[in-house]
């Protein structure tokens, strides 16, 4: 991927491995009781990522960086209640006000959220959370594990989650009531997001044997890893 430079606020970071945390967690057994639905998913999940996914990613990569870079920053600037309402959820005081000033500071200074001077120039890094997390940080077990087509992994508890997160939290869905044009805005998301990628799958399917079964244990440990933090 042509993933350029570095640049001055250090985005990035913001695109690390999401397995990155796999050895940090103990092996943690999850019931998979939908196993042949869930690889079916996969599957569909994989044919769409390298049939469609893929190719309009790398065909995007036309744009240069630092402007996928800025349209990324906007879209994690946008989903900014999500992890203020969560971080507070979760009684995180110190990390709701980080990402309070964030907002504010980003949307203003960053002209909507395109640059990240909250980061560049105070050190203020994104506290992710989401309502999986504070379902499990009160002690809601992630269930069984599930494959959501387009989504990929989830468990019962962070599905949950996701729709909570979407139906109450996400300003694209709750300010943008044509349906097509929610699911443009969300699949440009997703494109731009791509593009700025190291091809991490693509690696990963050639060393797993079981790229199905590596990528639900590794999901699985990094949600643990997400929650305990």
């Amino acid at each position: 991927m042509d993933a350029g430079g570095g640049s001055a606020d250090g985005f990035e970071d913001d695109f690390e491995d999401d397995f990155e945390d796999e050895d940090a967690a103990d092996d943690i057994a999850i019931a998979d009781p939908l196993e042949p639905f869930n690889r079916a998913m996969f599957a569909f999940n994989d044919k769409f990522y390298f049939y469609f996914l893929k190719p309009a990613a790398r065909g995007y990569r036309v744009v240069p960086v630092p402007v996928r870079r800025s349209v990324a920053r906007f879209f994690t600037n946008v989903q900014a209640p999500m992890r203020i309402a969560n971080n507070f959820l979760q009684l995180k005081m110190k990390n709701t006000g980080t990402e309070l000033l964030r907002f504010g500071i980003n949307t203003t200074i960053g002209l909507l959220g395109f640059f990240d001077p909250a980061r560049a120039y105070w050190g203020l890094r994104r506290k992710d959370e989401d309502f999986g997390q504070t379902l499990g940080h009160y002690g809601i077990g992630p269930g069984f594990y599930l494959v959501l087509p387009f989504y990929g992994s989830y468990t019962l508890r962070d599905s949950t989650g996701l729709l909570v997160d979407t139906l109450y939290l996400d300003p694209i869905y709750r300010y943008i009531d044509n349906l097509w044009i929610r699911l443009t805005v969300r699949g440009y998301n997703m494109v731009n997001s791509l593009s700025l990628d190291r091809d991490t799958y693509e690696a990963l399917k050639r060393e797993a044997l079981d790229p199905y079964a590596f990528v639900k244990n590794a999901y699985i440990q990094h949600r643990a890893a997400q929650i305990r933090e």
